[in-house]
């Protein structure tokens, strides 16, 4: 049976099928092709049912997103489905389930890759969203460093001196890409993606509960619980509230919004920042 008949339908590309990045697309996927990537079959197969069976029209393609001809094979998919209006981008590996260097070529070379790919690609008033950390804000750069970061292609991030010192440990790896990850939509928004008259920006979550952050607290609930308890919201948070503030920054109301960082972390950093939390 065919659902739609409506030809040359905006395309939306999803990179990392988890709770988070299906959460967001729902919210206004209806009517577009939407197309899945990731690295694991048995997670796009369950992800594309579920869509499927709510009544979307989805496409699956195998990705390795630390592999930049991986990704611009997926990025390139999408084109060929039609108009690229949104690209969203929720790879990555918490530093529970990663050692340092897999996380810097994840969750911030990859994600380089990405924006790059896509760049290319999007059609014209389009929107990206990279889904980064609150983490981001744990572990400021110095200005050099940012400089040099903005000035790097994602095949060099990792030959930066100062990512090279002191990303010796999963959670400080974790915390430098997800800050390379603003810096990364900040420069796609500024040139790339100005060229191809798209936006791009970042989300940085909080505590949210999904199937990944119980590795996480498993492995540092007690520190996890008093971070909580020390935020202003003193709650963990939804994929659901996530892709609501998603929705948002890729849609028609956040037009005059691109290359910058929401966070929304119900104050976490607001916490560290008045001395209220100290990191552990």
């Amino acid at each position: 049976m065919i659902f739609d008949r409506n030809e040359n339908r905006e395309v939306i590309a999803l990179l990392g099928a988890g709770s988070m990045g299906m959460a967001i697309i729902r919210r206004f996927a209806a009517g577009r092709k939407i197309l899945l990537g990731d690295i694991s079959k048995a997670n796009l197969q369950k992800a594309a049912d579920d869509l499927r069976y709510s009544g979307y029209d989805v496409e699956t393609c195998i990705v390795n997103a630390m592999e930049k001809e991986s990704v611009e094979a997926f990025a390139a998919k999408a084109a060929s489905l039609g108009p690229v209006m949104y690209f969203v981008d929720t790879a990555g590996a918490s530093p529970s389930q990663a050692s340092p260097e897999h996380i810097l070529k994840l969750d911030m070379v990859g994600t380089g890759y990405a924006v790059d790919a896509f760049g290319k690609v999007m059609a014209a008033g389009g929107a990206g969203l990279i889904i980064s950390s609150q983490t981001g804000y744990m572990m400021p750069l110095p200005y050099e460093v940012e400089q040099q970061i903005l000035n790097t292609d994602p095949e060099g991030l990792m030959e930066i001196e100062f990512i090279r010192e002191k990303a010796d440990r999963s959670g400080t790896a974790y915390m430098i890409a997800k800050r390379v990850n603003h810096l990364q939509a900040m420069k796609a928004a500024a040139t790339t993606w100005k060229q191809r008259r798209a936006r791009i920006n970042t989300l940085s979550p909080g505590i949210i509960v999904t199937p990944l952050a119980y590795d996480e607290f498993r492995a540092a609930g007690d520190n996890y619980q008093v971070m909580i308890d020390a935020s202003a919201a003193m709650r963990t948070a939804s994929s659901d509230e996530i892709a609501e503030a998603g929705a948002f920054l890729l849609g028609e109301h956040a037009s005059f919004i691109t290359g910058t960082d929401l966070l929304m972390d119900g104050g976490v950093i607001a916490s560290i920042r008045t001395g209220q939390y100290r990191l552990h």
